[in-house]
């Protein structure tokens, strides 16, 4: 491999990989300067010209004239009667300049010295994309999808770098086939084995903040802001949202109209149900707002402890809840209290029929308590956790929930 080869094959490179001008000199710089020093022991007596455009590479070795019989060191010094015979004119203490052409230090270490600048341009490479979207973290990108595997897919940037989308930062309805386009959040950028892995994710409250952000020109100016958002990925989400300027109604600016604002980041996220809600620091309030669609008769809180007491007409508590306990579970975190619900009047039912906890308790479960004999609240309460595992094959955690949901139902 000589000299135009070696550097063409790098300007294409460099070409490829978006490295400029005076970065790729410097890397060209520096591995040649390593070899010399390698073969010679010290670079200070060589000059090194590279023109990368037109694939030139000088190597010139300067080395001083000494009378004969005085050298020492072949490498830094030539003797008076070889120095006249490339310049008649030349005198003892002078320099002499010799080049030197990249095929005279062999095959082997030419090979060697490709193999150090690809591996340097890799490592700045890595280095590039590592910075680049360490600055990018909580940015929305999209990419194309290269490759799909069980347990995360392989996601080409524009650049067509390798971003890796786990199955645990997909929102559990998404499916996705090679070649679609898919948008996420940057989560996190690790480093493996000194390379960088870009881990994007569309479950983080940060990707439904941007896509707000995208939807919502007031959110992008600064004059609505999101305060709080809590998400249960694919099912609900709950995003409490202020204005500053009395002007601007945020929830009715983030919906948009006819919801043709809101729609689009439902879309996005696979119809997950979102509620938009007025942020306010009285916490009976925010609770209440939070609660929705539900509406509230009183609340009762215990702010040393974190603890609402939430009380609510019978047809109201299932609403209060949600499908799955979401609306409930949202509503907690999204307030920074522990939430119990109450229905009115309850002190007075003697027993309730387990169909009236459909909305708390999944519809398998009571199916498989019944299959046992047992059709109401307190004919559950009357066995032991351990009888009712052994006998209905429940998990610990499903017989805890249900007990609790249960026992409230009784309590004053």
């Amino acid at each position: 491999m000589n000299a135009l080869e070696l550097i063409e094959s790098f300007a294409e490179f460099k070409e490829f990989k978006n490295i400029d001008r005076e970065t790729m000199m410097n890397i060209l710089q520096d591995v040649f300067r390593s070899m010399l020093k390698k073969k010679y022991g010290t670079d200070d007596h060589i000059d090194v010209i590279i023109n990368p455009d037109k694939g030139d590479v000088e190597i010139w070795i300067n080395r001083e004239i000494v009378p004969d019989g005085e050298v020492e060191d072949l490498n830094t010094e030539i003797a008076l009667s070889k120095a006249v015979q490339i310049e008649p004119d030349f005198e003892v203490g002078e320099e002499v300049a010799e080049e030197v052409k990249l095929g005279d230090f062999g095959r082997r270490n030419v090979l060697s010295l490709r193999q150090n600048l690809i591996s340097r341009i890799l490592e700045l490479e890595k280095d590039h994309i590592y910075k680049k979207y360490k600055e990018r973290i909580g940015d929305i990108i999209t990419g194309e999808v290269y490759q799909v595997w069980k347990r995360e897919i392989l996601v080409l940037d524009d650049e067509g770098n390798e971003l890796i989308l786990p199955k645990q930062e997909q929102i559990p309805s998404d499916y996705f086939k090679k070649g679609e386009q898919v948008r996420a959040v940057v989560a996190r950028v690790d480093l493996r084995n000194n390379s960088p892995v870009i881990v994007l994710s569309r479950t983080a409250t940060e990707f439904l903040e941007r896509l707000f952000e995208l939807e919502v020109p007031e959110v992008f100016d600064g004059l609505i802001t999101v305060k709080k958002i809590v998400r249960e990925p694919g099912e609900r989400a709950k995003v409490a949202v202020e204005s500053y300027d009395d002007r601007i109604d945020p929830v009715g600016a983030c919906v948009g109209m006819k919801g043709a604002r809101i729609h689009g980041i439902v879309r996005e996220l696979k119809n997950e149900n979102i509620d938009v809600i007025n942020f306010t620091n009285n916490d009976k309030l925010f609770i209440q707002r939070a609660l929705s669609p539900a509406k509230i008769t009183s609340i009762e809180l215990d702010e040393e402890n974190g603890r609402a007491d939430v009380y609510l007409k019978t047809d109201q508590v299932s609403l209060a809840i949600g499908k799955g306990g979401h609306n409930i579970k949202l509503a907690g975190r999204l307030t920074g209290y522990e939430i119990d619900v109450y229905r009115e009047g309850a002190e007075d039912i003697e027993d309730v029929d387990l169909e009236e906890f459909s909305d708390e308790i999944e519809a398998w479960v009571i199916a498989q308590l019944k299959a046992i004999g047992l059709d109401s609240a307190k004919s559950v309460l009357e066995l032991d956790m351990s009888e009712l595992i052994r006998r209905t094959d429940l998990e610990e955690e499903t017989v805890e929930d249900i007990m609790r949901i249960l026992k409230a139902e009784f309590e004053e």
